[in-house]
Parts: C-alpha cells; structure tokens; sequence
C-alpha cells in the first residue's frame, strides 16, 4: 500500500515553505543556505528514481491531515454546513468555529477555514515542486521513462485535487503553478474560478492518458493507493459536471465505465470496512496507517500532524455503547457530525443504506443525555467509526490514530453523477439504467417486503408522497435523492446543492423542519453570500489576496 507515513521531514528539508496561506508565509527560502544543508537539486541527483517516487509520494501527505489548529476533516462543510449532519460535541460551545460554519455564521478568522486553506495549498506547493524536479531526474533501474511519465501525472492529478477542493470552497483563489522562490512572487493575485478550473481540467486531461489502471497498481502493494486512471476519468467527470458540460461529463463517464476497472462491493456496508480498504468500489481514497503514538500537540505549520484519520474519534459517540474488544481500545468518541432527522427521513422504508450510516441510540446506550443529545438531536454517524453490525470496537490503537481509510471517490458516486450527466443532456434511458444499478444493490438489501426500493419511475418521492414523474425532471430529482442516501455522511451533500443551485430552498426547509432548539441557533441563509465561505483573514494579510466581494 502507498506509504506516506514519514514523509513528512522530507519536505520540511527540501521545501520549507507554508503559504501563500500554504505556499508563502514561511520566511526561511530568504536565509542563507547553512552548511550541511541539502539542496534540492543535490537530493535529486543522488537520490535518482528513489527519490522522485519519495517526493511524489510526499505530495499525497497533505490529504490526511486532518488536524492542525484545530480538526480540520473536509465534513464540517460537506455535512455539517448542509441539510445532513449538525455539529454535535458535548454542547453548543464545544467546536465554536463548526458551529459558525453550521449556522452561517463564519468569521475571516474561523481557523477550520485557515487550516482547509493552508493544507490545501501545502499541497499545491508540493506538486509544483514535484513537477519541476522529477521531470529533471534521469530514468533508472528504480523509474524508467514509464514510472516517470506516471509520477507526473499523478502528481498533476494531485494538484488538481487541491486546487477543486478550494475553488468550490472559496471561489476566487491565487493561481500558483511554479515554486516560489523570491520575494518578486511573494505576493499573489486572485484567479477568478474559470481560470482555476480551466488548470484543473487541463492537469487532469495531460495526467490521465500517463496513469496507470487499478489493475496495474494493484500488481504491487506499494503501489495500492495511487491516483490511477479511473480517479483521473472520475474526476474529469465531476469537474465537467461542475462546470455545466454535460457531454464531455458523458464521455468521461462513460470511459471510466467502460473500463472494466471498478464494481459495486455486494455489501454496500463493506465500503468502510477497515478489512476492505481499496477495494474494487474504491476510485480513489485517502491511506491511513494505525499508530500506537499520539498527534496531539504535535501540529507544526510546516508539514502538519496528522498520519491516522481523527474522524473516527471525532465522529463516535460520547456514550460508551462500543464494547472495547481489548483494554488498549479507544471505544468512545467526541460525537461530532450528527445526522439530521431530515436526513434519517430521506431513507425509504427497509433500505439498509440508513442503518449503515446513522445509529439510532435507545436510551440504554446513552450514558449522558446532556451530553449525547444536541439541539434535541440523538442520532450518530456510523461510517468510518470503526465498529461491527453490533457496536462492537474493531480499533485499538491510540485515539487520535485511527487506520481507516477514507473514500473520496466510489464507482456508486460515478454512477450517479453520469446518470446526472445523462439526465442534463436528455439521454434519459442510459440515466434510468446507472441509477437503476445503485438501486439495485440497495434492493438485495432491504429488510422491507412491501417497499422493496422499487426501481424508477415506480418509487415514492417522500417530499411530494406521489411517484417521481417518468420524465427528465422525475428523474433529475430521483438521481439527487439517491445521491442523498447513497453517499450520506461522505462529505458529498453542501457541494451538491450549492452546484445544483437549490442551496437555499433546501437549507430553508431544513431548518423550517429542525427542531426549535436548532432553529433557535441558525442564521438566515443569504445568497449567493452563503454558497461559498469567506477567504482567512491571516491569507489576505499575509498576501495580499483579496476578499471575495460578497463578504466584504
């Protein structure tokens, strides 16, 4: 499996830079070299294949971190801003900056923000650096033309990544593709967001064809985690679903489908199984690693903390329902990302999607309702919690370690966003077919007789209690509500509904629906204001970028 454990050092060495909010705010490239230190082209030179494959894997290190100034998971927008998941935690208090990003109240210092936007241009400086030095590197017995041509493009592939999850969270960003080197580049302009996601189409387009498929990856075990040709064909997908395109949204879809290279796992609870970890439903994912050493005050700007997943700890309950299978167990958590009763709703009788998602706790389990139950909500998300059909603990190491990997690409979201695609591009029989092979997995398991989750147009729309309507816009909202339930809690939902443009009719109803304790909490929903968050404070000082205009 793709190691980036002890990666960190690495770049800490060659590239000690952090800023532009990630690429820039790291004053050390003005020093003097000191003797003894290492130049990057020396390292390179001596290091020949061995070390190109070590700094690419080290730009795939800032994906894990999940933890800096504060948590910093990518689900506090994905979930919690939207209709799915409220914050949770011990009490209002508890997670100040998610519960302003929650109620639409963000601030320019909300440092879950400052920390999404450095790790993720962390990564970014990573990838530049990587592309100008590995194109130079000499083939060898450890990389030949092949390998090389893949690091790139993995690495291009990477660079995309950062640059998508900042752009559908902040709009108007800085464009960097080059390493900075003097203070003449110190201070960066602000790209409006068709350039950014013309570079991430073009990184992607360029990468794809040089990728290896997951069945070549999957031929060695260091190699298992790797962006591969599907991902970069999933992406380009999603990125042109993003961007309007709907036929060249089809035809990557179609690719990746096409390809032979991916299925549905039979059980669709064994996508976050630690035991099936890359498995055949898996198009890209995050790697983690068990670790019995803690991350707490380990945090350093330069490189992050953060080698386990602080999701599973952060995610469980507070309650002390999860048996400990050994005395070195962890078995509660913090009970943040608490599913929304809305959400629960969303879930057509027997589907068992919901129950592999949500725990409903009866009161026995539930050790303090002061504590366990928020804003009068008791629900808790199951995925990536680390725990058997029957509570049961199956994790050991330290808290703040846990080896989960985390999904950020299945063929199940494939399959929905190109029967999307087909549904916005009128191609409405190829849209049934996609949607009816997620369904139909989630039939096999359904434990309701009478429902058994019907296939479109014949299943229930719970919002109007009538049939979806057998044409373009039925089946536009079947789609949108399998994405719903299919991908629940998978950080999916916010950006959904902001890309769909029905982000404040939902987030209205949400919280005309929520209970009054939640209600009483909750700002209004302004848009477009609230379909993006504002950029950081501490970035604009430092850079000179400049605030979005509509939170100025």
């Amino acid at each position: 499996m793709l190691n980036i454990k002890h990666l960190q050092k690495l770049f800490l060495l060659l590239f000690p830079l952090w800023g532009i909010g990630g690429l820039l705010s790291c004053e050390d490239w003005l020093s003097e070299p000191q003797p003894a230190s290492t130049n990057a082209e020396d390292f390179f030179i001596a290091g020949g294949g061995a070390a190109a494959i070590q700094a690419v894997n080290g730009a795939y290190v800032p994906l894990q971190w999940e933890y800096g100034r504060t948590y910093s998971p990518e689900w506090w927008i994905g979930d919690v801003a939207s209709d799915d998941a409220i914050k949770g935690g011990g009490n209002i208090g508890d997670m100040s900056e998610a519960y302003d990003i929650e109620n639409f109240k963000t601030q320019t210092n909300n440092t879950i923000l400052l920390d999404w936007y450095q790790l993720n241009f962390q990564g970014i400086a990573r990838c530049n650096f990587v592309l100008e030095q590995v194109s130079k590197v000499k083939p060898d017995s450890l990389m030949n033309e092949k390998t090389q041509k893949r690091l790139l493009a993995e690495t291009k592939f990477l660079r995309a990544l950062y640059y998508f999850r900042l752009v559908r969270v902040f709009g108007s960003v800085p464009l960097v593709t080059v390493t900075i080197q003097s203070s003449a580049q110190w201070r960066q302009p602000n790209a409006a967001p068709d350039a950014i996601y013309t570079q991430i189409l073009k990184d992607l387009t360029e990468a794809e064809p040089d990728l290896w498929t997951r069945t070549e990856t999957h031929r060695s075990a260091a190699d298992v985690g790797r962006a591969t040709q599907g991902a970069a064909q999933a992406m380009l997908l999603k990125v042109n679903l993003y961007r309007k395109n709907y036929t060249e949204a089809k035809r990557w879809g179609n690719a990746i489908v096409n390809s032979a290279e991916y299925d549905l796992e039979v059980h669709y609870g064994d996508n976050f199984s630690v035991f099936n970890e890359n498995g055949i439903e898996s198009v890209f994912e995050v790697q983690y690693g068990e670790d019995p050493t803690s991350d707490y005050g380990d945090f350093n700007p330069h490189f992050g903390s953060t080698r386990g997943t602080f999701t599973t700890i952060l995610t469980r309950s507070r309650s002390t329902f999860y048996p400990r299978i050994s005395s070195g167990g962890a078995s509660t958590g913090y009970g943040f990302r608490k599913p929304t009763q809305d959400l629960y709703d969303e879930f057509e009788a027997g589907d068992a999607r919901r129950e592999a998602s949500v725990v409903n706790p009866h009161d026995s389990m539930i050790t303090n309702p002061s504590e366990e139950i928020y804003l009068g909500n008791r629900y808790v998300s199951r995925k990536y919690t680390l725990m058997d059909d029957n509570l049961n603990s199956l994790w050991n190491g330290h808290a703040t370690r846990a080896p989960i990997n985390i999904q950020l690409i299945r063929y199940a979201d494939v399959l929905l966003m190109y029967a999307e695609a087909c549904v916005e591009d009128n191609d409405l029989a190829t849209a049934k077919t996609l949607l009816e092979q997620v369904r139909a997995r989630a039939r096999q398991e359904c434990s309701d007789p009478t429902t058994q989750l019907k296939a479109f147009p014949d299943y229930i729309n719970r919002r109007t209690g009538a049939n979806y309507t057998n044409d373009a816009e039925g089946l536009r909202w079947a789609v949108r509500h399998e994405r719903r339930v299919e991908l629940a809690m998978e950080s999916h939902r916010w950006f959904d509904i902001v890309r769909w443009g029905i982000a404040k009719e939902t987030m209205d109803a949400y919280k005309a629906a929520e209970t009054p304790e939640a209600r009483a909490e909750m700002a209004d929903f302004i848009a477009p204001k609230h379909e993006l968050f504002p950029l950081p404070q501490a970035e604009i000082d430092l850079s000179g970028t400049e605030q979005s205009d509509l939170w100025k």
